[in-house]
């Protein structure tokens, strides 16, 4: 009985409906909503059908080439605007400095004469150093800074005319000498650099760019040839927009022919100097302070936004990773890597050409509109002779654009040629003073030494762009390109008292000379004689920073790491140079060589160690649990 009764209990209780708890519902309907989000996110996360990976890729790489020409675009416009503006102001404070009256009147023994000699001097003479510190400055602040740091020095040359000392001209002026070379050279580094991106941005489908691999000889050459004809073009835009504070503002004060030139008995190639005999008073009154003030503000605001175009639309020469690989071959290495690649016979023979580069832009705004277009038309006509020049040389700058279908040595002997001619009709030409009428033929000449400069500066910058295509080395080829011009033009200064048939001899000189060596080299390039080119050392980073930690190994013991550091070493010390790089080019064992030694491959080296050292570690695991098993 009581067993009956124990399982009638039992089945009474089990028939009972048991309720369950809130929290298991709710535990219940949160698996559902988790189910629900989780779905909606693989449906967010998932590929998508509207989703074109080879579209998008293709708009990134468009928007990439879009930004390599705003560079472009930003860098010419801001070289333009800071040349108009120095030229400009120049131009104008020599020509108020020159007149007895305006010195007397408001500097009274100030000495303004004195100031603008070592004013000059302190432009012309400090570039002679700048081979020893440029690339060094370059390699420290980076190119896209060195060009905004530099535009930022001249502005500081406009600032310091609001107060016309000698303790404000002349350190200003010594500093622009310092900035001239490293803004040269930041420059036509800078848009060969932006030739060699665009190409990669237009060609990522190509095997070696995806493989960040030495891009192929000649690869970037149609690219070079556009950007730095591009850049000439709105560059020599500069010698327009310099005149016009002489054309809007001081031509109005300027004295008649007859006055100016009252004294000048002879012009051209007679003459000794620059215009003998020229009046002291040039000016018929004086120009109010505050309207001079207002000048040099409206210049001032120009110099500010030449900063802002540089530091705000000029992008990066380099990712910064590559500007680290770029500091790292050692501050010794940087200073003596220039004076190594006159070993280059490229270079050596190129010099003469970069001499008479500068010799011929100096002689054709101080030289041939001095002493030729001042003398014989008047001082209210120089502005027209300088703007006539830039003109013609903004425009025939296009034709460099002809490489794309002719050989690369059509361009320099082109302008030398034209220069030759020039020069011998100048040499037998002695026009009279006050001879209005010969205007056009003053022109003319202006036009042509204007063609045959857009072809010869245009050219060299192309030409080196052509020769040293690997980026390592640019900064160091356009230093010794620029320090060279910065030579010649501290000879013009030198040379400025002597008569102008000696100048005119020397400049035929150079340029014969120049066209011989550009032939020489020319000629042995296609008989393929091998040049000697330095080696850049491999980047050796002292410092670990974010860029590096993943190459550091926390299990290696100083040993180890002592052992590596010296085969390393010994590696470096077996190779002293590279000879016949050019040749070497072409095999393939070599360009394999240079792969793996290039910055690209070296990004790459750390990553495949991590990946390594994470492949042993979990082989390492599995065998433990297999022990363990």
């Amino acid at each position: 009985m009581m067993e009956g009764i124990d399982g009638e209990e039992v089945v009474r209780d089990s028939e009972q409906p048991v309720l369950p708890p809130n929290g298991d519902i709710n535990e219940l309907l949160n698996v559902g909503q988790e189910e629900k989000v989780h779905e909606q996110m693989e449906e967010f996360l998932g590929p998508q059908a509207e989703y074109n990976e080879e579209e998008e890729e293709r708009k990134y790489y468009r928007r990439k080439r879009l930004a390599v020409i705003k560079n472009v675009l930003a860098a010419s416009v801001g070289a333009m605007i800071v040349y108009s503006i120095y030229l400009g102001l120049l131009q104008m404070q020599l020509i108020l400095h020159y007149d007895m009256t305006y010195r007397e009147v408001k500097y009274s023994n100030l000495g303004l004469e004195d100031i603008d000699h070592k004013m000059l001097m302190g432009i012309n003479v400090t570039p002679i150093i700048s081979l020893l510190y440029t690339p060094v400055f370059i390699r420290f602040f980076g190119t896209k800074w060195m060009m905004f740091l530099a535009s930022g020095i001249y502005a500081l040359f406009v600032s310091t005319n609001y107060w016309e000392r000698y303790y404000t001209l002349v350190p200003s002026a010594v500093a622009i000498g310092v900035a001239i070379v490293p803004l040269w050279a930041s420059l036509g580094h800078y848009i060969t650099r932006m030739a060699q991106q665009y190409y990669e941005y237009a060609n990522y489908k190509e095997e070696h760019v995806q493989e960040q691999k030495k891009l192929p000889k000649g690869a970037c050459h149609r690219y070079i040839v556009v950007f730095q004809s591009v850049f000439h073009i709105i560059f020599y835009l500069s010698f327009v927009f310099a005149e016009f504070p002489m054309c809007l503002f001081l031509n109005n004060y300027l004295h008649n022919n007859e006055h100016v030139l009252s004294l000048v008995k002879h012009c051209g190639a007679e003459t000794s100097g620059v215009i003998p005999g020229l009046n002291t008073t040039v000016l018929t009154i004086l120009p109010r302070s505050m309207l001079l003030i207002q000048v040099e503000s409206i210049l001032m605001g120009f110099a500010f936004l030449a900063m802002v175009i540089f530091l705000v639309l000029c992008g990066a020469a380099y990712r910064p990773t590559e500007e680290i690989d770029l500091r790292s071959i050692g501050w010794g290495n940087i200073f003596q890597l220039p004076f190594k690649h006159f070993r280059d016979y490229r270079l050596r023979l190129l010099c003469p050409f970069f001499i008479y580069s500068g010799f011929e832009i100096m002689f054709a705004v101080t030289g041939f509109s001095l002493s030729y277009g001042v003398c014989v038309l008047g001082l209210k006509q120089l502005w027209l002779l300088i703007i006539i020049y830039g003109l013609s040389c903004s425009i025939f700058s296009s034709l460099s654009l002809f490489l794309l279908r002719l050989p690369r040595w059509v361009c320099l002997p082109g302008g030398a040629a034209v220069h030759f001619v020039l020069l011998v009709v100048l040499l037998v030409w002695s026009p009279k003073p006050n001879e209005l009428g010969l205007l056009g033929p003053l022109l003319v000449i202006s036009v042509l030494w204007g063609f045959g400069s857009a072809l010869n500066k245009t050219g060299l910058s192309t030409l080196l762009g052509m020769l040293y295509e690997d980026k390592e080395r640019l900064d160091f080829v356009y230093t010794i390109y620029h320090w060279w011009q910065a030579i010649a033009i501290f000879i013009v200064y030198l040379w400025s008292n002597l008569p102008m048939r000696a100048k005119l001899s020397i400049l035929l000189a150079i340029l014969l000379l120049a066209s011989y060596c550009y032939w020489v080299m020319e000629r042995r390039l296609i008989r393929k004689v091998p040049f000697r080119v330095p080696r850049i050392p491999r980047p050796r980073h002292k410092v670990k920073g974010y860029r590096y930690l993943e190459e550091d190994n926390s299990d290696e013991s100083d040993s180890e790491r002592s052992e590596e550091d010296e085969e390393e070493e010994e590696g470096e010390e077996e190779v002293a140079e590279e000879v016949g790089a050019e040749d070497r080019e072409d095999g393939d064992q070599d360009s394999g060589a240079w792969a793996a030694d290039s910055p690209r491959a070296r990004r790459r080296g750390p990553r495949g160690r991590r990946r390594r050292r994470e492949n042993g570690h979990v082989q390492e695991g599995e065998r433990e649990e297999q022990e363990g098993g």
